[in-house]
């Protein structure tokens, strides 16, 4: 059934009117008007949450799934007309994929050593109480992600959100916690407050009963946790180039890096943010982008007024282009494109600021090299050192293996699209906190718990 965008639209606007003056005593669980009041409240609940069995917390997980495949047009529109970021079909999809595609308590595996000596378990314990700092650009999706994982590893979650994003973490926090209430778990399973600050975020990150910090953001959140003297997980920024060589099939990869690159806005971290390409099939590339995939070719002028648009004189980004699609960054610079437009591309220097910068926004800048091996250099040149995500199209193995080792990611999509290192159209589980600064990589249930070893001597050994 198709969704009517109006009548979603009419129940976002109800909805978010009333969050502005609900208090928590007024029925939205999880949600405190004092950080420590809601990490108090954390601490309880997780009392409870660690002695469940796995059994219990995944009847919560599978509730939490539930509603959110249940909630997932509501929320997307509401994270949309919250932050003015991405759009409304990708979010729903994204929700759905984090649903179905975030790992529960399967994650967590017991290793085990027998022999003359005895026997010896290496299992997965919870940290306890976690805080979590998340983003404006993926901010319902990565709390219900990070809270299956925690609440999986017997955890609870005190959540500090972007706050331009605060109402639509709000919902989703207190869409959690009726979850776990209806599975027969505890309230405050995932908690916040009214309004996030950095002093609130402070106060989290210095709590003496939290043990283990998650930053998901930019380089200046990851940076605060990392100095925060507490055991941290960085997820912070990439700029992931995609490189095609000579021998890809240059039509799919086309389609493939645009369908990335414009998938929500070019919002993920993973997404396609500028191309490496050699001269041989360079050209080829740009037609099929152009005349095939909806790409609009922006002149030296285009660039120009889109480079005094997007990036402020001080060098960061216009926070009012982030997320938005690409008729919209047009019309800012006097361009009307048709509604056939979904991406803006151009050719330019490596060092050009549309494609060093990290855009977050359906803008492709092109760089031309002569050689794979200057395209391997040039696409780590432009990474900087990030080792988040990248992507190559080649048909030739060796070439693909010279690029990994090269390029040191944590994520490396091979001839695809870049969403589908999130399982969307590929393998593998789902994540919105992928920490490549801090070496987790893809985060999941057994990210947020300890090892711990036990050990029975010369005793359970009947070999």
């Amino acid at each position: 059934m198709p969704v009517d965008e109006s009548m979603i639209h009419d129940i976002v606007k109800k909805v978010m009117a009333n969050m502005q003056i609900t208090a928590p005593a007024a029925g939205m669980h999880g949600v405190f008007q004092d950080m420590n009041e809601a990490i108090k409240a954390s601490i309880e609940a997780q009392k409870v949450v660690r002695n469940l069995s796995l059994d219990q917390r995944e009847k919560i997980i599978s509730a939490i799934r539930k509603k959110t495949h249940e909630n997932a047009e509501l929320i997307a529109n509401m994270g949309v007309n919250e932050t003015g970021m991405g759009n409304v079909g990708d979010k729903i999809l994204k929700h759905h994929l984090t649903a179905d595609k975030t790992p529960g308590t399967e994650d967590l595996s017991t290793i085990a050593w027998s022999g003359d000596r005895g026997l010896t378990l290496v299992e997965m314990g919870p940290f306890g109480v976690i805080g979590a700092i998340t983003p404006a650009t993926n901010p319902s999706e990565t709390v219900i992600c990070n809270s299956i994982g925690m609440i999986a590893g017997g955890n609870t979650v005190v959540f500090n959100p972007h706050p331009n994003a605060k109402k639509t973490t709000i919902f989703t926090i207190n869409m959690i916690n009726e979850a776990s209430l209806e599975a027969g778990g505890p309230d405050n399973v995932a908690v916040t407050v009214e309004v996030p600050t950095m002093e609130t975020s402070s106060i989290m990150m210095k709590h003496p009963s939290i043990h283990l910090l998650v930053a998901t953001g930019g380089p200046g959140v990851v940076t605060a946790v990392l100095s925060s003297g507490k055991r941290a997980i960085g997820a912070g920024a990439g700029n992931p180039p995609a490189l095609v060589d000579a021998t890809a099939d240059v039509r799919k990869a086309a389609k493939d890096i645009v369908n990335g690159c414009t998938f929500d806005n070019n919002l993920p971290c993973i997404a396609e943010k500028e191309v490496v390409v050699v001269d041989s099939v360079a050209d080829e590339l740009m037609n099929y982008m152009i005349q095939e995939n909806g790409c609009y070719l922006a002149s030296r002028e285009v660039q120009d007024k889109l480079i005094s648009t997007v990036i402020t004189p001080k060098g960061a980004l216009n926070r009012k282009c982030v997320g938005r699609d690409a008729r919209t960054l047009l019309s800012m610079v006097g361009v009307e494109a048709g509604p056939e437009v979904r991406c803006i591309v151009f050719e330019g220097p490596k060092e050009h600021p549309l494609i060093t910068t990290e855009l977050m926004m359906p803008i492709l800048g092109v760089v031309r090299v002569k050689s794979f091996e200057e395209g391997v250099e040039t696409a780590v040149w432009l990474e900087h050192g990030n080792r988040h995500s990248a992507h190559i199209h080649s048909k030739n193995v060796d070439n693909i293996t010279t690029y990994a080792k090269a390029i040191d990611t944590a994520i490396l999509v091979k001839n695809g699209p870049s969403y589908a290192a999130l399982g969307f159209g590929g393998e593998g589980y789902c994540t919105f906190t992928i920490a490549s600064r801090t070496g987790e990589g893809l985060t999941s249930a057994q990210t947020f718990t300890k090892r711990r070893r036990c050990t029975m001597s010369d005793s359970l050994c009947i070999r």
